[in-house]
């Protein structure tokens, strides 16, 4: 079955296209795919990852046709910066 494995910076993104085995973990798909050794800065310890958009724990069996995703830290707070837009002026 065949799964995408994606990473995104802020000036470039990272889409790698897997075929992988029924029964596949999350986890196991991203090591497979070489993103760890492309991106030497992602650390599956301390960043959270997902299918779609959704955080989903490592060890969460794919599906055919999951976009895996490793997510980067939030540089700020959505909430805060909106009503920091709110507050002005």
């Amino acid at each position: 079955m065949q799964v995408t494995v994606a990473y995104a910076l802020p000036e470039r993104q990272t889409l790698l296209t897997l075929e992988v085995e029924p029964g596949c973990t999350l986890e196991t798909a991203l090591r497979r795919s070489g993103l760890l050794e492309r991106h030497p800065e992602i650390d599956l310890g301390r960043q959270a990852v997902g299918i779609s958009g959704r955080v989903r724990a490592l060890t969460t069996v794919l599906k055919a046709g999951d976009r895996v995703e490793v997510y980067r830290p939030r540089l700020a707070d959505p909430k805060a910066m909106r009503r920091s837009r709110a507050e002005r002026p």
